[in-house]
């Protein structure tokens, strides 16, 4: 098949030719792998989807492994740019939002893809090396930019369990949405972990607590004596 990069700007420099058609090469190999499987996403079938010859594309990616451990780590990278780029949320409703746009990290079609290189990787030792090191550094990546978003503090005991756990929960309703739409139940999911996690990230102020306030006022019975109708007579 002629490469449609041939014909579309000849005054186009080369180096963006080449970068726009390695592009298109990436985002052909994430839907296909999303939509076909490994088993039916080969490098001939990427290429025809991205519109240039099969010699252009492994030009670019001159295995079956580089072309489609590129493109995950790719699409991988824009996605946690836009999460970065999203304005930090502030006061009330900011766990929710965090919450919400961190699980939908995980349903949309490059989780798709991913789950297929994974499964790829169990049975393709050569592939399963490099998957294992890809998935490793963008959990590190999405852990960070949560702790980030969500303004937690993970010195606080729990903190970053609870972290993980948010992003371990988002993994599984990924997984949940691959059979059926399972947005309804997920939607409730995400309210009910929202509110956890927000008790996690923002416990009660002791100093508010009322037997803690009542331990105050016997401290400063001698300077408040008519406020501190409950403290004991001094012995």
């Amino acid at each position: 098949m002629t490469p449609r990069t041939a014909v579309r700007d000849p005054k186009q420099p080369k180096q963006d030719r080449s970068r726009a058609t390695r592009r298109r090469l990436l985002e052909a190999a994430v839907a296909c792998l999303a939509e076909r499987g490994w088993a039916g996403s080969t490098v001939a079938v990427v290429a025809e989807r991205a519109g240039v010859s099969r010699g252009a594309a492994q030009h670019h990616f001159p295995t079956r492994e580089d072309l489609f451990t590129a493109a995950v780590e790719h699409v991988a990278e824009e996605r946690s740019a836009e999460l970065r780029a999203l304005p930090a949320p502030h006061g009330e409703g900011r766990v929710p939002a965090v919450v919400e746009a961190l699980v939908t990290l995980y349903t949309g079609p490059l989780f798709r893809a991913a789950l297929q290189l994974w499964v790829a990787a169990s049975y393709e030792e050569q592939l399963g090396a490099r998957v294992a090191a890809l998935e490793a550094k963008i959990g590190r990546e999405t852990h960070r930019m949560a702790v980030e978003l969500l303004g937690a503090d993970e010195s606080v005991p729990g903190v970053r369990e609870a972290v993980q756990g948010l992003l371990d929960m988002g993994r599984g309703l990924g997984l949940a949405n691959l059979l059926t739409d399972d947005g309804h139940r997920r939607k409730r999911v995400v309210a009910q972990w929202s509110r956890i996690l927000e008790g996690i990230l923002a416990p009660e102020d002791p100093d508010d607590h009322p037997a803690n306030n009542h331990s105050a006022h016997n401290h400063s019975a001698d300077d408040h004596p008519a406020d501190d109708h409950s403290a004991p007579a001094a012995s």
